[in-house]
Protein backbone atom coordinates (compact mmCIF):
# COMPACT_ATOMS: atom_id res chain seq x y z
CA UNK A 1 0.00 0.00 0.00
CA UNK A 2 1.62 3.83 -1.36
CA UNK A 3 1.48 6.08 1.93
CA UNK A 4 -1.03 8.16 0.02
CA UNK A 5 -3.43 5.67 -0.10
CA UNK A 6 -3.56 5.87 3.99
CA UNK A 7 -6.79 7.53 5.15
CA UNK A 8 -6.11 11.42 6.30
CA UNK A 9 -5.05 10.74 9.59
CA UNK A 10 -2.64 8.42 9.27
CA UNK A 11 -0.97 10.76 6.75
CA UNK A 12 -0.42 13.84 9.13
CA UNK A 13 1.02 11.54 11.43
CA UNK A 14 3.63 9.06 8.99
CA UNK A 15 4.40 11.50 5.65
CA UNK A 16 7.60 13.06 6.01
CA UNK A 17 8.57 11.77 8.81
CA UNK A 18 11.15 8.49 9.48
CA UNK A 19 13.57 7.23 12.06
CA UNK A 20 16.31 9.56 11.64
CA UNK A 21 19.23 7.32 9.98
CA UNK A 22 22.07 8.46 12.25
CA UNK A 23 20.94 8.62 15.61
CA UNK A 24 17.63 6.10 15.61
CA UNK A 25 15.65 8.79 16.82
CA UNK A 26 11.73 8.24 15.93
CA UNK A 27 11.55 12.07 15.05
CA UNK A 28 13.56 13.48 12.71
CA UNK A 29 15.52 15.97 14.17
CA UNK A 30 16.00 19.95 13.21
CA UNK A 31 18.78 20.42 10.69
CA UNK A 32 20.00 24.07 11.38
CA UNK A 33 22.88 24.80 9.58
CA UNK A 34 22.37 27.15 6.30
CA UNK A 35 25.18 25.43 4.04
CA UNK A 36 25.71 22.26 3.04
CA UNK A 37 29.06 20.03 2.06
CA UNK A 38 29.73 20.31 -1.47
CA UNK A 39 30.76 17.46 -4.18
CA UNK A 40 34.75 16.82 -4.84
CA UNK A 41 33.96 18.76 -8.14
CA UNK A 42 31.44 21.66 -7.62
CA UNK A 43 31.87 23.32 -11.06
CA UNK A 44 29.19 21.84 -12.99
CA UNK A 45 27.13 22.30 -10.17
CA UNK A 46 23.98 24.83 -10.70
CA UNK A 47 24.32 26.69 -7.50
CA UNK A 48 20.68 28.29 -8.45
CA UNK A 49 19.68 24.92 -7.99
CA UNK A 50 16.89 23.69 -5.41
CA UNK A 51 17.83 19.71 -6.02
CA UNK A 52 19.53 18.38 -3.25
CA UNK A 53 21.37 19.93 -0.09
CA UNK A 54 24.01 23.17 -1.03
CA UNK A 55 21.87 26.30 1.02
CA UNK A 56 19.20 26.75 2.90
CA UNK A 57 17.53 29.61 1.12
CA UNK A 58 17.99 26.98 -1.91
CA UNK A 59 16.07 24.43 0.26
CA UNK A 60 16.86 22.35 3.50
CA UNK A 61 15.98 18.91 4.43
CA UNK A 62 13.01 19.97 7.33
CA UNK A 63 11.56 21.87 4.59
CA UNK A 64 11.81 19.28 2.16
CA UNK A 65 9.63 16.99 4.95
CA UNK A 66 7.30 19.36 4.98
CA UNK A 67 6.60 20.05 1.93
CA UNK A 68 6.00 16.03 1.49
CA UNK A 69 3.64 15.93 4.19
CA UNK A 70 1.54 18.86 2.97
CA UNK A 71 1.82 17.64 -0.68
CA UNK A 72 -0.53 14.19 0.78
CA UNK A 73 -3.04 15.99 2.40
CA UNK A 74 -3.80 18.21 0.01
CA UNK A 75 -3.70 15.50 -2.57
CA UNK A 76 -1.26 17.46 -4.70
CA UNK A 77 1.56 16.50 -7.18
CA UNK A 78 4.38 19.14 -5.83
CA UNK A 79 4.74 21.39 -2.50
CA UNK A 80 7.01 24.62 -2.36
CA UNK A 81 6.85 25.88 1.65
CA UNK A 82 8.21 29.78 2.24
CA UNK A 83 8.66 31.88 5.48
CA UNK A 84 4.63 33.04 5.42
CA UNK A 85 1.49 32.48 4.45
CA UNK A 86 2.11 36.05 2.27
CA UNK A 87 5.24 34.99 1.09
CA UNK A 88 3.21 31.75 -0.59
CA UNK A 89 0.70 34.29 -2.64
CA UNK A 90 3.29 36.85 -3.28
CA UNK A 91 5.52 33.99 -4.08
CA UNK A 92 2.71 32.52 -6.92
CA UNK A 93 1.54 35.71 -8.55
CA UNK A 94 5.09 37.26 -8.99
CA UNK A 95 6.07 33.69 -10.52
CA UNK A 96 3.41 33.23 -12.84
CA UNK A 97 1.99 36.68 -13.79
CA UNK A 98 3.24 38.83 -16.18
CA UNK A 99 2.66 42.39 -17.60
CA UNK A 100 -0.40 42.69 -19.30
CA UNK A 101 -2.23 39.57 -17.70
CA UNK A 102 -5.78 40.07 -16.39
CA UNK A 103 -6.75 38.79 -12.74
CA UNK A 104 -10.19 37.76 -11.38
CA UNK A 105 -10.63 37.65 -7.52
CA UNK A 106 -13.21 37.65 -5.23
CA UNK A 107 -14.98 40.14 -2.69
CA UNK A 108 -13.65 38.23 -0.14
CA UNK A 109 -10.08 38.57 -0.43
CA UNK A 110 -7.51 38.30 2.41
CA UNK A 111 -6.03 41.55 2.92
CA UNK A 112 -2.49 41.06 1.38
CA UNK A 113 -4.24 39.57 -1.68
CA UNK A 114 -6.38 42.58 -1.89
CA UNK A 115 -3.22 44.65 -1.54
CA UNK A 116 -0.88 42.74 -3.73
CA UNK A 117 -3.03 42.18 -6.81
CA UNK A 118 -5.22 45.54 -6.59
CA UNK A 119 -2.46 48.50 -5.88
CA UNK A 120 1.09 46.65 -6.08
CA UNK A 121 0.98 44.80 -9.05
CA UNK A 122 -1.47 46.66 -10.66
CA UNK A 123 0.60 50.06 -10.28
CA UNK A 124 3.78 48.43 -10.53
CA UNK A 125 3.79 45.71 -13.42
CA UNK A 126 0.58 46.31 -15.38
CA UNK A 127 -1.20 43.60 -14.67
CA UNK A 128 -5.53 44.35 -14.64
CA UNK A 129 -7.22 42.93 -11.61
CA UNK A 130 -11.26 42.56 -11.70
CA UNK A 131 -12.91 42.08 -8.34
CA UNK A 132 -16.11 40.33 -8.10
CA UNK A 133 -18.81 38.54 -6.13
CA UNK A 134 -17.63 34.60 -6.94
CA UNK A 135 -21.06 33.22 -5.48
CA UNK A 136 -22.40 34.85 -8.78
CA UNK A 137 -21.17 32.53 -11.70
CA UNK A 138 -22.67 35.20 -14.45
CA UNK A 139 -21.07 37.69 -13.01
CA UNK A 140 -17.42 35.48 -12.90
CA UNK A 141 -18.02 34.45 -16.96
CA UNK A 142 -19.00 38.28 -17.50
CA UNK A 143 -15.58 39.17 -16.20
CA UNK A 144 -13.54 36.91 -17.64
CA UNK A 145 -11.24 37.95 -20.51
CA UNK A 146 -8.71 36.46 -23.04
CA UNK A 147 -5.77 37.49 -21.01
CA UNK A 148 -7.17 36.00 -17.26
CA UNK A 149 -4.85 33.94 -15.58
CA UNK A 150 -6.35 33.53 -12.12
CA UNK A 151 -10.07 32.59 -11.48
CA UNK A 152 -12.57 31.38 -8.90
CA UNK A 153 -14.28 28.86 -10.33
CA UNK A 154 -12.50 26.29 -11.64
CA UNK A 155 -14.48 25.09 -14.68
CA UNK A 156 -15.39 28.52 -16.24
CA UNK A 157 -11.34 29.03 -15.58
CA UNK A 158 -9.97 25.78 -17.37
CA UNK A 159 -12.63 26.84 -20.21
CA UNK A 160 -10.87 29.97 -20.32
CA UNK A 161 -7.61 28.67 -20.22
CA UNK A 162 -7.22 29.96 -16.90
CA UNK A 163 -5.49 28.79 -13.70
CA UNK A 164 -7.22 28.94 -10.40
CA UNK A 165 -5.77 29.26 -7.30
CA UNK A 166 -7.53 29.49 -4.07
CA UNK A 167 -6.86 30.58 -0.51
CA UNK A 168 -7.52 27.31 1.67
CA UNK A 169 -6.44 28.45 5.06
CA UNK A 170 -9.58 29.48 6.63
CA UNK A 171 -10.87 25.26 5.62
CA UNK A 172 -7.24 23.96 5.97
CA UNK A 173 -7.12 20.48 3.55
CA UNK A 174 -8.72 18.81 7.13
CA UNK A 175 -12.09 20.16 6.01
CA UNK A 176 -11.60 21.11 2.17
CA UNK A 177 -9.02 20.12 -0.72
CA UNK A 178 -9.48 22.25 -3.50
CA UNK A 179 -7.09 20.36 -5.81
CA UNK A 180 -9.59 17.58 -5.58
CA UNK A 181 -12.09 20.01 -6.58
CA UNK A 182 -10.22 20.98 -9.67
CA UNK A 183 -8.55 23.81 -8.39
CA UNK A 184 -4.65 24.09 -10.08
CA UNK A 185 -3.18 25.62 -6.64
CA UNK A 186 -4.26 25.49 -3.25
CA UNK A 187 -2.42 28.09 -0.87
CA UNK A 188 -1.79 27.62 2.98
CA UNK A 189 -0.77 30.15 5.54
CA UNK A 190 0.81 27.80 7.80
CA UNK A 191 1.23 29.93 10.35
CA UNK A 192 -2.74 28.97 11.46
CA UNK A 193 -4.54 25.74 11.79
CA UNK A 194 -2.00 23.35 9.88
CA UNK A 195 0.81 24.68 12.50
CA UNK A 196 -2.05 25.58 15.31
CA UNK A 197 0.05 26.63 17.98
CA UNK A 198 0.52 30.35 17.19
CA UNK A 199 4.41 29.95 18.15
CA UNK A 200 5.56 29.95 14.11
CA UNK A 201 5.27 30.94 10.70
CA UNK A 202 5.16 29.73 6.63
CA UNK A 203 3.23 29.45 3.25
CA UNK A 204 2.89 27.07 1.45
CA UNK A 205 1.75 26.59 -2.34
CA UNK A 206 0.55 22.95 -3.44
CA UNK A 207 0.10 22.13 -7.39
CA UNK A 208 1.25 20.75 -10.32
CA UNK A 209 5.42 20.05 -10.37
CA UNK A 210 5.41 22.13 -13.87
CA UNK A 211 4.24 25.16 -12.16
CA UNK A 212 5.77 24.50 -8.67
CA UNK A 213 9.77 24.06 -9.87
CA UNK A 214 8.83 28.19 -11.43
CA UNK A 215 7.77 29.25 -8.08
CA UNK A 216 10.66 27.26 -6.14
CA UNK A 217 13.11 29.14 -8.53
CA UNK A 218 12.00 32.34 -8.60
CA UNK A 219 10.16 33.16 -5.27
CA UNK A 220 12.12 30.60 -3.31
CA UNK A 221 15.70 30.81 -4.68
CA UNK A 222 15.94 34.31 -6.10
CA UNK A 223 13.78 36.15 -3.69
CA UNK A 224 14.30 34.47 -0.66
CA UNK A 225 11.34 33.38 0.93
CA UNK A 226 12.84 30.98 2.41
CA UNK A 227 10.76 29.45 5.39
CA UNK A 228 13.53 28.45 8.57
CA UNK A 229 14.61 25.30 9.22
CA UNK A 230 13.33 25.46 13.01
CA UNK A 231 9.74 26.67 11.74
CA UNK A 232 9.56 24.32 9.23
CA UNK A 233 10.24 21.59 12.30
CA UNK A 234 7.92 23.21 14.02
CA UNK A 235 4.42 23.08 11.46
CA UNK A 236 5.59 19.55 10.63
CA UNK A 237 5.43 18.85 14.81
CA UNK A 238 1.39 20.82 14.75
CA UNK A 239 0.50 18.95 11.66
CA UNK A 240 0.49 15.67 13.50
CA UNK A 241 -2.61 16.96 15.66
CA UNK A 242 -4.00 18.75 12.77
CA UNK A 243 -7.29 16.32 11.99
CA UNK A 244 -7.77 16.10 15.78
CA UNK A 245 -7.61 20.31 16.23
CA UNK A 246 -9.63 20.65 13.13
CA UNK A 247 -12.69 18.89 14.50
CA UNK A 248 -12.79 20.64 17.38
CA UNK A 249 -12.49 23.88 15.66
CA UNK A 250 -15.24 22.68 13.49
CA UNK A 251 -17.76 21.87 16.15
CA UNK A 252 -17.06 24.81 18.50
CA UNK A 253 -17.63 27.13 15.76
CA UNK A 254 -20.69 25.48 14.56
CA UNK A 255 -22.33 25.55 18.44
CA UNK A 256 -21.21 28.81 18.74
CA UNK A 257 -22.58 30.33 15.90
CA UNK A 258 -26.09 28.91 16.45
CA UNK A 259 -26.31 30.35 20.04
CA UNK A 260 -25.06 33.44 18.28
CA UNK A 261 -27.52 33.58 15.88
CA UNK A 262 -30.30 33.51 18.63
CA UNK A 263 -29.62 36.40 20.40
CA UNK A 264 -31.56 39.58 20.00
CA UNK A 265 -28.52 42.13 20.40
CA UNK A 266 -26.44 40.40 17.40
CA UNK A 267 -26.97 41.47 14.11
CA UNK A 268 -26.28 39.46 12.34
CA UNK A 269 -23.67 36.00 12.26
CA UNK A 270 -21.64 34.61 8.90
CA UNK A 271 -20.73 31.03 8.96
CA UNK A 272 -21.40 27.92 6.03
CA UNK A 273 -22.22 26.09 8.84
CA UNK A 274 -25.69 27.94 9.59
CA UNK A 275 -28.58 26.85 7.49
CA UNK A 276 -29.22 30.82 7.29
CA UNK A 277 -25.93 31.60 5.46
CA UNK A 278 -26.37 31.73 1.63
CA UNK A 279 -23.23 29.55 0.64
CA UNK A 280 -24.83 26.40 2.90
CA UNK A 281 -25.53 24.13 0.22
CA UNK A 282 -22.35 24.71 -1.43
CA UNK A 283 -20.09 24.24 1.66
CA UNK A 284 -21.99 21.51 2.66
CA UNK A 285 -21.15 20.18 -1.20
CA UNK A 286 -17.54 20.83 -1.19
CA UNK A 287 -16.47 20.66 2.45
CA UNK A 288 -15.83 17.57 4.45
CA UNK A 289 -15.90 17.03 8.81
CA UNK A 290 -17.21 20.64 9.23
CA UNK A 291 -17.02 24.28 7.99
CA UNK A 292 -14.26 25.71 9.70
CA UNK A 293 -13.58 27.36 12.84
CA UNK A 294 -13.54 31.22 11.92
CA UNK A 295 -16.91 32.79 11.96
CA UNK A 296 -17.89 36.29 12.11
CA UNK A 297 -20.91 38.43 13.50
CA UNK A 298 -22.27 42.33 14.69
CA UNK A 299 -23.92 44.09 17.26
CA UNK A 300 -26.75 45.95 17.04
CA UNK A 301 -24.86 48.81 18.61
CA UNK A 302 -22.82 51.56 17.90
CA UNK A 303 -18.88 51.22 17.28
CA UNK A 304 -17.56 51.77 21.06
CA UNK A 305 -19.54 49.34 22.07
CA UNK A 306 -18.35 47.01 20.22
CA UNK A 307 -15.11 47.72 21.31
CA UNK A 308 -16.29 48.16 25.01
CA UNK A 309 -17.23 43.87 24.78
CA UNK A 310 -13.72 42.86 23.89
CA UNK A 311 -12.48 44.38 26.48
CA UNK A 312 -14.96 42.36 28.90
CA UNK A 313 -14.02 39.42 27.44
CA UNK A 314 -12.20 37.22 29.73
CA UNK A 315 -11.17 33.86 28.51
CA UNK A 316 -11.73 35.20 24.34
CA UNK A 317 -8.27 37.14 23.73
CA UNK A 318 -8.50 40.04 20.87
CA UNK A 319 -5.40 39.49 18.77
CA UNK A 320 -4.95 39.33 14.77
CA UNK A 321 -4.57 36.01 13.31
CA UNK A 322 -6.82 32.86 13.54
CA UNK A 323 -6.05 28.88 13.78
CA UNK A 324 -4.69 29.03 17.62
CA UNK A 325 -5.28 26.92 20.05
CA UNK A 326 -6.54 29.70 21.92
CA UNK A 327 -10.23 31.78 21.05
CA UNK A 328 -8.82 35.03 19.11
CA UNK A 329 -11.26 37.77 18.27
CA UNK A 330 -10.76 41.13 16.18
CA UNK A 331 -12.79 44.40 15.70
CA UNK A 332 -13.11 45.45 12.04
CA UNK A 333 -14.31 48.53 11.97
CA UNK A 334 -16.40 51.00 9.59
CA UNK A 335 -12.89 52.76 8.17
CA UNK A 336 -11.61 49.11 6.75
CA UNK A 337 -10.13 49.63 3.14
CA UNK A 338 -12.39 46.89 1.53
CA UNK A 339 -15.81 48.29 3.12
CA UNK A 340 -17.38 48.74 0.04
CA UNK A 341 -16.72 45.19 -0.66
CA UNK A 342 -18.77 43.84 1.93
CA UNK A 343 -22.74 42.67 2.42
CA UNK A 344 -24.41 45.60 4.03
CA UNK A 345 -24.80 43.91 7.43
CA UNK A 346 -21.07 44.27 7.66
CA UNK A 347 -21.01 47.97 7.03
CA UNK A 348 -21.53 48.93 10.81
CA UNK A 349 -18.39 47.01 11.69
CA UNK A 350 -18.00 43.44 12.64
CA UNK A 351 -15.99 40.76 14.83
CA UNK A 352 -13.98 37.68 13.08
CA UNK A 353 -14.20 35.33 15.65
CA UNK A 354 -11.25 32.24 15.26
CA UNK A 355 -13.09 29.74 17.62
CA UNK A 356 -10.11 27.93 19.45
CA UNK A 357 -10.09 24.65 21.43
CA UNK A 358 -11.81 25.23 24.79
CA UNK A 359 -14.81 24.00 25.93
CA UNK A 360 -17.53 25.53 23.64
CA UNK A 361 -19.85 26.07 27.00
CA UNK A 362 -16.97 28.25 28.33
CA UNK A 363 -16.48 30.34 25.25
CA UNK A 364 -20.30 30.98 25.15
CA UNK A 365 -20.55 32.07 28.66
CA UNK A 366 -17.84 34.49 28.12
CA UNK A 367 -19.48 35.76 25.16
CA UNK A 368 -22.95 35.85 27.23
CA UNK A 369 -21.19 37.26 30.44
CA UNK A 370 -19.10 40.11 28.10
CA UNK A 371 -22.29 40.98 26.58
CA UNK A 372 -24.71 41.50 29.84
CA UNK A 373 -21.45 43.48 31.07
CA UNK A 374 -21.69 45.97 27.97
CA UNK A 375 -25.44 46.30 28.72
CA UNK A 376 -26.35 44.61 25.69
CA UNK A 377 -28.37 41.43 27.71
Amino acid sequence: MSKNDLGFSTRAVHIGNEVDKETGAIRRPITMANSYALPYDPTDMNWSSADGNLYTRNGGVNQKYLQEKLASLEGGEDCVVLASGVAALSGLFFSLLQSGDHVIFSTVTYIAVYRLLNELFNNKFHVETTIVDTTDLEAVKEAVRPNTDIQAIAEIAHNNNALLSVDNTFASPYSQRPIELGADFSIESLTKYINGHGDAMGGAIIGKKEYLDIIRAQAQVNLGATVSPFNAWLIMRGAVTLPLRMQRHNDNALKIAEWLEQQPCVSFVAYPGLESHKGHTIAEKQMKNGFGGVLSFGLKADHDTHNRFVQNLKIITSAVSLGHDESLIVFIGENDERQYLYPKEFHNGFFRFSVGLEDADDLIEDIRQALQNTELL
